[in-house]
């Protein structure tokens, strides 16, 4: 606890510093891409290491450029990048295990601010421009900030639970799921940040999306053999909003591992890894019988759709040692293009 205390200062202390001293390892170099609809790919590298990254690939030509966050700022992203998500221009870029979040111009790269005060940050969700949600694997509450100040003005207890994971919203209510050791989801109510209700799912909800039916989509991992919160099998949930209920259940094998939960542009399909890429129309009345992208040996580590195109983006982690690859597919399933990513290549976030 003590070296996660200190490693955090010192990394608060860093960024502090940066405007008026050199930290960069390498020249900064300019980048331009106001006229692109890019595709972010964030990478989270190995723990402990420090050696996240982020990419960027422009769809329009197929070109790729890696390590644009040093490159355009002279300092490294750090330590597990966890996700990363857009607002008015800006890019917040969460890192995980250095406890910040790095709002960059999404044209330029260049950071704007940062945003700390965080134990172990992982997704930012907008209610407002002047406020947002960020949840935390430690921190046993959803922090409020204001992100034209980047303070933290505030913070919802999630009562007793060790951490709250994705977010969702419909109307008022944000819908997160609790994954480390529970079964929860929680519905907060906006427009006072409070708990209003919660939802009891499988073991481990690991992701979430909202249709557009504006039903709720849950996706449970089941947990583990030896897991002291349990081991069952892994489901797909879908929940009437209205009421929080849940409608269907669909049941995966035992020893299957189904994550990163995604919904194609017109909210109509979903899309998740289970060592292959499955694909389910929201009206299904079962899981699929054969894979929209099927397993060739490699690992499928991230799940992208485009909000725009619906084109998939599946992440390569190859072996989270060596630098892993991209595959953009058309939503038909066509690969169209292999892009050359950071190592652990994870989530991707659409300009």
């Amino acid at each position: 606890m003590k070296k996660t205390l200190k490693y955090l200062l010192l990394s608060a202390i860093m960024v502090a510093e940066i405007s008026c001293m050199d930290y960069g390892p390498s020249a900064e170099n300019d980048f331009n891409y106001y006229n692109d609809n890019g595709v972010f790919v964030v990478n989270e590298g190995n723990f402990m290491y420090g050696n996240a990254s982020l990419s960027y690939y422009s769809p329009e030509n197929k070109q790729a450029e890696n390590e644009v966050f040093i490159r355009s700022n002279g300092i490294k992203l750090g330590d597990v990048a966890q996700s990363m998500t857009t607002h008015n221009g800006l890019g917040y870029i969460v890192v995980n295990n250095s406890g910040i979040i790095f709002v960059i111009d999404i044209n330029t790269f260049k950071i704007v601010r940062t945003i700390t005060g965080f134990i172990s940050p992982r997704y930012v969700h907008f209610i407002s421009d002047t406020k947002a949600y960020v949840t935390d694997l430690y921190g046993s509450k959803i922090s409020i900030i204001n992100p034209q100040t980047s303070k933290i003005t505030g913070s919802i207890p999630i009562n007793g639970h060790k951490s709250a994971e994705q977010m969702a919203q419909s109307g008022k209510y944000v819908f997160i799921n609790c994954w480390s050791y529970d079964n929860k989801i929680f519905v907060i109510d906006s427009e006072n940040d409070k708990i209003a209700d919660s939802i009891t799912v499988g073991i481990q909800p690991n992701s979430l999306v909202i249709d557009k039916n504006d039903k709720l989509w849950v996706l449970t991992d089941g947990g583990y053999q030896g897991n002291p919160y349990g081991h069952e099998i892994p489901a797909l949930f879908c929940i009437n909003i209205s009421d929080f209920k849940i409608e269907k259940r669909f049941d995966f094998e035992l020893n299957d591992s189904p994550s990163r939960l995604c919904i194609n542009n017109s909210l109509d399909t979903l899309y998740f890894i289970n060592k292959s890429v499955w694909r389910l129309d929201v009206s299904a009345t079962g899981l699929p019988y054969s894979p929209v992208i099927p397993y060739n040996g490699t690992i499928y580590y991230g799940l992208g759709v485009s909000p725009r195109t619906s084109e998939i983006y599946v992440a390569d982690a190859i072996d989270y040692v060596q630098n892993g690859k991209v595959y953009r597919y058309t939503p038909q399933a066509v690969c169209t293009d292999t892009i050359d990513a950071g190592i652990s290549p994870s989530s991707f976030c659409f300009k």
